[in-house]
């Protein structure tokens, strides 16, 4: 499969339909592995790094779950197509980063990628709509299971896999979930729910992960402890932790429709108005407006049948996705003039928002001049 192949079709994680895909965008799981008698990737010699992809990079491409894969040397790719796969989701930004030495294999499906010779000689990654963390691992389980059986990953009887990052060694295992939490932010208690999060050993990132900002109101929330724990262990607390998490933003959903209407229809009606009229946008103003569309269909205010169209823009209005889709090198401000105009064409079909009577002033009063 062709790069061009992957970059042509949004990946299945996308789509939006798993359980409570309104809140929970994706569910992945990560293990980190490497090989008993080599040097990890950040102290191997060029040379050694060479023979280590070419000893992992077969085992990994005649795996049953890879056939018809994606499978690329690192320096075979433009700067550009790494971007979009970091955009995507399936390679981090420090393997996009990365080049003669190091490969990626992805699925057809896009919901299983491995790197090779990133931080650690293997990071496998599985993914998918909605929360499914116990689906995903096992998924990622068993492909784990298949190449232990050809290559001798570094294990220590007592510490457990053996990785580059001291934080990572145990099981090797990180599993996140991307949460889409608009209401929380704008009653403004995300910030009390990032702290409960953090005291039971949990971390909350941006859009990209450790480092980055939560644009779009979206979140990443993983597990911080990988030694000591069994990964089923891991799997059971996250997905607890995810569905009071569920619990919480549909309780401030619904308070902001009985409470802070006003608020919450100017919001979504503002994000319509300057989403499809607007003919200049950058990638964060995009992320933050849509994430209330898609709040706006969650609630009932556009039909269900228009998410996927929100869906998709979240992805096509990244830059490496404009960029790779006007197949030329675009200067910051035709990049947000032309972000610009495919939201506007994209939602040019899209009904107004149904918000039905106009509400009554949320202190139950008269409204004031602005100049009171």
């Amino acid at each position: 499969m062709k790069i061009e192949t992957v970059l042509a079709h949004p990946s299945d994680w996308l789509r939006g339909d798993g359980p409570h895909h309104q809140i929970v965008i994706s569910s992945r799981v990560r293990f980190a592995r490497n090989l008993r008698t080599r040097a990890f990737p950040g102290w191997a010699k060029k040379a050694e790094r060479s023979q280590i992809l070419e000893e992992i990079k077969p085992r990994v491409d005649e795996l049953p779950e890879m056939q018809d894969a994606f499978s690329e040397y690192m320096q075979e790719l433009t700067a550009l197509d790494k971007q979009v796969l970091v955009e995507r989701h399936l390679i981090s930004r420090e393997q996009a980063a990365k080049n003669a030495g190091s490969a990626v294999v992805i699925n057809r499906k896009q919901t299983l990628s491995i790197m090779i010779n990133e931080e650690d000689h293997l990071r496998m990654q599985a993914l998918r709509s909605g929360l499914q963390l116990k689906n995903v691992f096992k998924l990622l389980d068993k492909v784990d299971s298949a190449l232990e059986q050809k290559l001798d990953f570094a294990f220590h009887p007592r510490l457990g896999y053996l990785t580059a990052c001291p934080t990572n060694v145990g099981t090797g295992m990180r599993a996140s979930a991307m949460v889409h939490l608009p209401a929380l932010v704008l009653s403004e208690q995300i910030n009390q729910i990032i702290q409960a999060v953090n005291k039971i050993g949990l971390a909350v990132r941006g859009l990209y992960g450790e480092g980055t900002e939560a644009m779009g109101n979206l979140f990443q929330v993983s597990n911080q402890t990988t030694l000591g724990e069994k990964e089923d262990e891991i799997i059971t607390r996250l997905n607890q932790v995810i569905e009071k998490l569920i619990e919480h933003e549909q309780n401030a959903r619904q308070l902001l429709l009985q409470k802070r209407l006003g608020t919450l229809l100017d919001q979504i009606g503002r994000a319509f108005g300057i989403l499809t009229h607007a003919h200049s946008m950058t990638s964060k103003e995009a992320l933050n407006l849509l994430s209330f569309m898609k709040l706006g269909v969650d609630l009932g205010f556009f039909p269900d049948d228009h998410r996927p169209v929100i869906d998709e823009l979240f992805m096509e209005t990244q830059p490496a996705h404009l960029q790779k889709s006007s197949q030329q090198k675009l200067q910051v401000e035709e990049r947000d003039a032309l972000r610009a105009g495919i939201i506007r064409e994209k939602l040019k079909t899209f009904p107004e928002p149904d918000i039905g009577p106009n509400p009554e002033p949320e202190d139950g009063g008269s409204e004031k001049p602005d100049d009171e």
